[in-house]
């Protein structure tokens, strides 16, 4: 029973000793040891057989069994000591709590009589100030009512002298007196309640009163309402009064002011009466002679009179042009039949130029009191049109050497006086309006007379094609035009007159561009220029001579500047009209006409080149290729083109040296336009043999490299072709000898013929593989097979539908280049 309750305790205490491996890593970091009896995994069975590795190592057991008895006997004290050692700690650690919890105590309770002594000490300071801030607030009130007293002491006998003073007329002495009093009176609002302080509150307000109306009377009795006489000279009692007015109701000095300049300009309109003579619009220059002499009048005389902050040489000038604007609108109502053009710009101009001379005589600061105000000056502008309105000559010479696009000088600021008396003459601007509507209809008839008589312009392989003289002379116009009406006026009638350019913009186009680009013709009789689009075959058409090229590109030349200096002028009479109005300033509609025009002469040029090539393709086309027996250099129809090219498009280029987008939009069409021809042409010749094939694929690759060197060709400055083109003549002509090697392949065994077909052209139309077919010279019932195998061979569309057309796209058939061909005739039989 004792073994068996042994085992139970050392099975038990063996459960109790398996510890986590979070605590085992925990002591072995604490207490690291070697010892094999520390570690977790201790196996009693290989640590005997590590004592006892041999029968001989059983001699000394007892010895061994010794020193474990000593480390247990060891190992029992240092047990025994650490749990008596942590019996004791537990007594300290009471003992030091209570020990801290009355040392608490007594230092709450040391706390407490130090808060107990500071509120007594509070209160015996509060005792000892008591008596210092009775004498504080007794010194701040005795303070207070002298300086109240001394106030009210200098209020009182300001008030006497004030009265005083003004039935003596000493303004000099009163305008000092009378602000100090004011100033005074401020102090006593809060004891306006006071009757004493009230009554003297109220002899100010009539001092007030009394000096307003007695400075009036002063001025009336100086410079009388009625009759034009004046006084030699100004008065010192009265140069004294204004500086009074100055302190009084701002009524007063408005009143003042007025009454002045009212008899200042009473003259004025006596002598401009609406029944005089020096009223009408031809003697203006009297009126603005007038009110500069007496501008220097008025300096001489009373300059000192008034203070200078009053400005009241400024203010006379700004009514004298009230007044003007008021009396020239009636007499222009009243005599408006006589108003004549020229009449009407040189009043203007007049104006104009007295509205400068006060720009720069006076800063403006008086105009916010009137019915005008100063204008803000715009944001700077980005305009490369941006030119100085000051200086029309350098104007009109950077239009006519077309610079447009130089720097210009920064606007000057805005004339604070513009329109202050020239807006009058607003509501008859419709004269001028009219006036320049006959002058550009003028004009343009006469640019078409004298593009009559001169005829085209001569050759130019210089500079590039010369742009018509007429182009640079209308806008020159026209900028005068919109300069000259933009200083009448920025409302209405800058509308008016761009409605006006736009009618003789687009007139410009079409009887002066359009009107002179050449027609084709043949030798059977003239025919429009949708007959160059359809194939002749047994007769020759007509080229464009030199002249005409010229023509042409020159032309060409003249509708990109009129499209750029359009854009310009647009802009430019966005920033020149009101706000409001630059939604209504659109000319979009007229630089789509130069577009047209620009598209029209490439379209000219390129059927020009274009017909010209068709009867070597026609030759092409018509020789016996299963006949030809050996390869040789190129093809007479080849060298034909090539000849053509050479002719032609230098001249172009070389025309159109100023305008090289131009120039590479002609190559890229016509590249468009002859390669399809050129396959087209390629499907009629048949039967061809492996020789007449491969004849075809040198003439083509001969071709191929005349296209890409078609830009630069002739020219001494070689330059590479632009990549869009190059990708077009490339991928063209790459089709075409595609479709000759194809034909050149044996067409046994079937399947490797249609697949390599297939791989080499992508065309999945079944009407190309016929004509491929065709030109081999089968016969129809091999045909046959080979086109159900084709379909059979065809590879399955990434998108249905949609796959296949756009496929067929890649390839055109001649049928869906003839439909592209009579709908281009179509577009050009409308615009012509």
């Amino acid at each position: 029973m004792m073994e068996e309750e042994e085992l139970e305790f050392v099975e038990e205490l063996e459960a109790v000793l398996q510890l986590t491996p979070e605590v085992q890593l925990a002591i072995e970091q604490v207490f690291p040891s070697q010892d094999p009896l520390d570690r977790a995994d201790f196996n009693a069975v290989e640590y005997i057989n590590t004592l006892f590795p041999t029968e001989q190592s059983l001699a000394n057991i007892d010895e061994v069994v010794n020193k474990i008895r000593l480390k247990i006997r060891r190992l029992d004290d240092n047990i025994r000591t650490v749990v008596r050692g942590q019996t004791n700690v537990g007594q300290d650690g009471r003992q030091a709590l209570e020990e801290a919890q009355k040392a608490i105590q007594q230092l709450f309770g040391k706390i407490k009589d130090i808060k107990d002594k500071a509120e007594k000490s509070e209160q015996m300071v509060k005792e000892i100030t008591r008596d210092i801030k009775q004498l504080d607030h007794a010194k701040r009130h005795l303070t207070t009512s002298i300086t109240t007293l001394n106030h009210l002491h200098m209020l009182a006998g300001g008030v006497d002298s004030l009265e005083a003073m003004t039935r003596r007329r000493q303004y000099g002495e009163v305008a000092n007196l009378l602000q100090g009093v004011m100033n005074v009176l401020e102090h006593f609002h809060k004891y306006m309640g006071i009757p004493q302080i009230r009554q003297l509150s109220e002899r100010v307000k009539a001092a007030q009163t009394e000096l307003g109306q007695q400075i009036l009377a002063d001025f009336e009795e100086a410079f009388p309402s009625q009759g034009t006489k004046r006084p030699g000279g100004p008065s010192n009692v009265l140069r004294d009064a204004c500086l009074v007015a100055n302190i009084l109701d701002p009524r007063i000095k408005q009143e003042i002011i007025k009454k002045f300049i009212k008899q200042h300009l009473s003259e004025y309109l006596v002598l401009f009466q609406e029944n005089q003579d020096v009223a009408w619009l031809d003697k203006i220059d009297r009126r603005y002679a007038w009110i500069k002499r007496q501008l220097v009048d008025y300096e001489e005389k009373y300059g000192r009179m008034f203070p200078r902050e009053w400005y009241m040489t400024e203010r006379i000038a700004v009514e004298f042009c009230h007044v003007t604007r008021t009396e020239l609108a009636k007499i222009m109502r009243t005599r408006a039949k006589e108003i004549e053009v020229k009449l009407l710009l040189f009043a203007i101009q007049r104006t104009t130029n007295f509205e400068g001379f006060l720009a720069k005589r006076f800063s403006g600061c008086t105009l916010t009191d009137g019915t005008l105000k100063k204008l803000e000056s715009p944001p700077p502008s980005t305009n490369p049109f941006l030119e100085d309105d000051s200086a029309p000559e350098m104007e009109e010479l950077a239009v006519e050497k077309g610079d447009l696009d130089q720097p210009k000088k920064p606007k000057a600021p805005d004339n604070p006086f513009h329109g202050i008396v020239s807006k009058c003459f607003e509501p008859h601007l419709y004269v001028y309006i009219e006036s320049q509507d006959k002058n550009l209809g003028e004009l343009i008839d006469r640019f078409v007379a004298d593009f009559k008589a001169q005829g085209p312009p001569k050759p130019n392989t210089d500079e590039g094609g010369a742009v018509l003289p007429s182009c640079a002379d209308l806008f020159v116009y026209y900028k005068k035009c919109m300069v000259q009406c933009s200083q009448l006026s920025t409302g209405e009638p800058m509308i008016a007159l761009t409605t006006i350019f736009q009618k003789y913009l687009r007139e410009y186009a079409w009887k002066i561009l359009s009107g002179n680009l050449p027609k084709t013709t043949t030798s059977s009789g003239g025919l429009t220029i949708s007959s160059l689009l359809k194939e002749k075959e047994g007769s020759e058409v007509a080229k464009f001579t030199l002249e005409e090229l010229c023509l042409i590109c020159s032309i060409l030349s003249t509708a990109e500047y009129c499209l750029a200096t359009t854009q310009q002028l647009e802009e430019k009479l966005k920033e020149k009209v009101d706000v409001s109005l630059i939604e209504r300033i659109n000319l979009t509609g007229e630089m789509d006409t130069f577009s047209t025009v620009i598209s029209s002469s490439i379209q000219l040029l390129v059927q020009d080149l274009d017909a010209a090539c068709d009867p070597a393709l026609t030759a092409m086309s018509k020789m016996q290729w299963q006949n030809v027996e050996h390869v040789g250099d190129q093809s007479p129809y080849v060298t034909s083109v090539i000849l053509h090219i050479k002719q032609n498009v230098p001249i172009i280029r070389d025309n159109l040296a100023s305008t090289r987008k131009y120039f590479t939009q002609f190559c890229i069409k016509f590249a468009n336009s002859f390669i399809p021809k050129f396959i087209t042409h390629l499907f009629k010749c048949k039967p061809i043999s492996m020789v007449g094939a491969e004849q075809l694929l040198l003439d083509t690759h001969s071709l191929k490299m005349v296209l890409l060197d078609l830009p630069s060709i002739g020219s001494q400055v070689v330059r590479k072709a632009p990549a869009s083109y190059t990708k077009i003549v490339v991928k063209g002509m790459t089709r075409a000898e595609m479709i000759l090697k194809v034909v050149m392949a044996p067409h046994e065994p079937l399947v490797v013929f249609v697949d390599n077909y297939i791989k080499l052209l992508t065309d999945c139309n079944t009407e190309t593989f016929q004509k491929i077919l065709d030109m081999k010279g089968l016969k129809r019932g091999e045909q046959s097979s080979m086109l159900e195998l084709f379909r059979q061979r065809l590879p399955t569309p990434p998108a249905g539908a949609e796959g296949s057309s756009s496929l067929s796209l890649m390839a055109p058939t001649p049928e869906q280049e003839s439909s592209r061909i009579r709908k281009l005739e179509k577009l050009i039989k409308k615009r012509l």
